[in-house]
């Protein structure tokens, strides 16, 4: 078929949902992750599978995504069960839109504008924060998405850019009016993208540090710069100096003694402060610390300082704006909404992060609303790659799908570094992995499949190849229904 015929393809594709099902794998951490006010020794990673019909033909969509304590809402008081129940409540509520909008054929926008405005009213109605009720959102997106990237036989980005799924930015912004995807991503998709590298708060750093898990991976920072030569770095802080800077110290001197090539780093604030004069004094003690002079010299950004509850409040403006010296924030958490990077754009903010799991239409928006902005902004617009402990392999060759299609060039993936790569699935499931993804995956010397990373990055192609990153083919029989999962006691494990 020629290219007129493919484009005529494309843009004839609607689609109907027929069925949507949920499926459990319980996974369990190596050793604790600590973010935030949460540290996460386990969850469950959920698998969401849509039947579809496009244009008359059937086709399974697939998502997953692990489902995090503590970072959709930080509430001290409640339970980790209470949190998942929550998390799940919000998806079911988004898979019955999404398939009510899709009983009759429509196109891929149509479809999301019904699924986000509904999911939205009922989210308010329920006084659900944003960030949390799209999250049921960007799991039917992904679902779907990748179900036109099969009926299509099509990659992502060649999908997006091609602008069969109808995605109207003007109708998500009305200053995006007349911009197209194809003006917005790039030509083509990174070939690779660098890992970078997340150092929790409890995370061992060198090799006293060390849990001696003897797990075939390496348990410190020290020794996961030096098996993957690791140059990008996301560090958490907890936002009370007294901790912190002991903690900052010991970073820096491993990372200036052992990347052998420099190094770069992100420094995330985790909503730890209340306004932005603590953050102030906070980061003045980090520049009064001639220690820290390496790790601020090469600090690329700021993530999230201000805890969601005061970040976008209008006194943050002047704030900013009376820092001129500051460092360049962005917005994570308090990117909940369409509305927010806009709002944060206004006040002074210098970007957001780009995580899958708060929208697909959404972090398009974003990357259009930056090059809009970019010419009246004091800072160059960051959108950086940010992750969710997320070890898939659905979830995470999805999200560099888009993050290579959107061009992010180091992306957050802690997901390799927290569990043991993909040594939870069967051993069936290891080899189609290493099968469909060589370059990305490689066997690890005891046998599962490890993230394959070189001079501190991955090789893409493979990713850039298949329809929605993910090439494995995957039968979900194999993991746990959602209700028997739950029937069984599974939410009483993850306390």
């Amino acid at each position: 078929m020629g290219r007129a015929g493919i484009m005529r393809h494309f843009m004839s594709m609607t689609f109907t949902i027929q069925d949507i099902r949920f499926h459990v794998l319980p996974m369990q951490t190596r050793f604790p992750f600590r973010y935030g006010i949460a540290s996460l020794v386990r969850l469950p990673h959920l698998f969401v599978t849509v039947e579809m019909v496009v244009d008359g033909r059937p086709v399974s969509g697939l998502a997953s995504e692990g489902l995090a304590p503590k970072w959709f809402t930080k509430y001290p008081e409640t339970s980790c069960e209470q949190d998942v129940a929550e998390m799940l409540a919000v998806i079911q509520n988004a898979a019955r839109i999404a398939e009510n909008a899709a009983q009759q054929p429509v196109g891929y926008f149509q479809w999301w504008r019904d699924l986000y405005d509904e999911q939205s009213r009922w989210a308010g109605l329920r006084e659900q924060p944003p960030l949390l009720a799209n999250l049921g959102v960007s799991l039917m997106e992904r679902a779907v998405l990748d179900g036109l990237c099969k009926a299509a036989a099509t990659p992502l980005h060649r999908l997006l850019k091609s602008e069969a799924l109808g995605i109207d930015l003007g109708a998500v912004r009305v200053e995006l009016a007349g911009i197209s995807l194809a003006q917005v991503l790039p030509e083509q998709p990174l070939q690779r993208i660098a890992v970078r590298h997340t150092v929790g708060l409890g995370d061992p750093l060198r090799a006293e540090d060390s849990p001696g898990l003897n797990d075939g991976l390496p348990d410190t920072l020290a020794d996961s710069i030096r098996a993957y030569d690791l140059r990008y770095f996301k560090i958490k802080v907890c936002g009370q100096a007294e901790i912190d800077l002991p903690r900052l110290r010991q970073i820096t001197e491993v990372l200036t003694t052992t990347c052998r090539h420099g190094f770069k780093a992100t420094l995330d604030g985790n909503e730890q402060f209340t306004d932005l004069a603590a953050f102030r004094e906070f980061y003045d003690a980090l520049r009064a610390d001639s220690t820290l002079a390496p790790l601020l010299e090469n600090l690329l950004l700021i993530e999230q300082p201000l805890h969601r509850d005061h970040a976008l409040k209008d006194d943050v403006a002047s704030a900013i704006a009376g820092w001129s010296d500051g460092p360049g924030m962005i917005i994570d958490e308090s990117d909940g909404s369409v509305a927010d990077l806009p709002r944060a754009l206004d006040l002074g903010y210098s970007g957001t992060s780009h995580k899958s799991c708060k929208g697909i239409v959404k972090g398009l928006a974003n990357a259009a609303l930056l090059k809009v902005r970019a010419p009246q902004m004091k800072r160059p617009p960051i959108l950086s790659g940010e992750d969710l402990a997320n070890v898939g392999p659905v979830s995470a060759l999805q999200d560099l799908a888009i993050m290579s299609a959107l061009g992010i060039p180091h992306v957050e993936r802690n997901g390799h570094h927290y569990f043991r790569g993909l040594s939870m699935y069967s051993p069936e499931f290891q080899a189609e992995a290493l099968r469909c993804h060589p370059g990305y995956y490689r066997r690890h010397e005891l046998g599962f499949p490890t993230l394959d990373v070189q001079a501190g990055s991955v090789d893409l192609t493979s990713v850039n190849a298949a329809p929605f990153g993910c090439a494995i083919p995957i039968d979900v029989a194999q993991f746990t229904p959602l209700k028997t999962w739950i029937m069984n006691g599974g939410m009483g494990e993850l306390g």
